[in-house]
């Protein structure tokens, strides 16, 4: 089983991309306790040294989705900025989602079917009467070409393979694009408040996260009462 995880930073400032870098020796660090498979995938390293913007991790084994699961989410942590010492703020916020693995690009020859077929146009009787085009088309994707420059079948079907194998490219990069936009979608969504993990000091140390409701509930009721009265 196989996981994909995000660590990012979004938009947010050098303190941030210092955390993505402290979270991602966490992620890798817990892995590896759990007997799991981490590799990073892709590292944007950040504007200060030692910090990073994003990274993108694989990980595989037995409890690949709860170990992502537990991480999935945004992430805080608590202290004072080593960037910039009078600022007051003491929390910070970065986000870790999930990408979905991109599929296998790779192509084998039983994926493409080959079709004799007329040519049409100019070319006399020769190119009219003989099937001599050949149609490509990539039965898993359903993307195909047609090749009719010659009047050999065989140099028809080499041509029409290499066409073939062009739009594939160009589909996948398209994919690929599209697959980074997501990525990138996902750096603006961080959303601060309700952290699955917090940690604390120049230690990051982790933080015990009270599983409690009873604040909220009592929060609710004095609302409950603040509405009635």
């Amino acid at each position: 089983m196989e996981k994909i995880i995000q660590i990012t930073a979004g938009r947010g400032p050098a303190e941030c991309t210092s955390v993505v870098a402290q979270v991602l020796k966490k992620v890798l660090d817990e892995a590896e306790e759990q007997d799991l498979d981490a590799i990073l995938l892709q590292r944007e390293v950040g504007e200060e040294n030692g910090t990073i913007e994003t990274a993108t991790i694989s990980v595989k084994g037995e409890n690949a989705i709860a170990f992502a699961n537990s991480w999935i989410g945004t992430i805080q942590w608590i202290g004072q900025s080593q960037f910039r010492k009078m600022h007051k703020r003491k929390n910070w916020f970065i986000g870790i989602f999930e990408i979905e693995p991109q599929k296998n690009t790779s192509i084998s020859e039983n994926d493409i079917q080959y079709q004799a077929m007329r040519s049409s146009g100019a070319g006399g009787q020769h190119v009219n009467k003989v099937s001599s085009a050949i149609r490509a088309t990539h039965i898993p994707t359903g993307i195909a070409v047609v090749s009719m420059d010659s009047r050999s079948q065989h140099q028809n079907k080499k041509l029409a393979t290499e066409r073939l194998l062009k739009k594939l490219e160009d589909e996948t990069l398209q994919q690929l694009k599209n697959h980074v936009g997501k990525q990138w979608e996902n750096q603006l969504n961080i959303q601060r408040g309700n952290p699955v993990r917090v940690f604390s000091g120049t230690d990051f140390k982790k933080n015990k996260i009270e599983k409690s409701y009873k604040g909220i509930r009592q929060k609710l009721k004095t609302d409950l009462r603040n509405e009635n009265n």
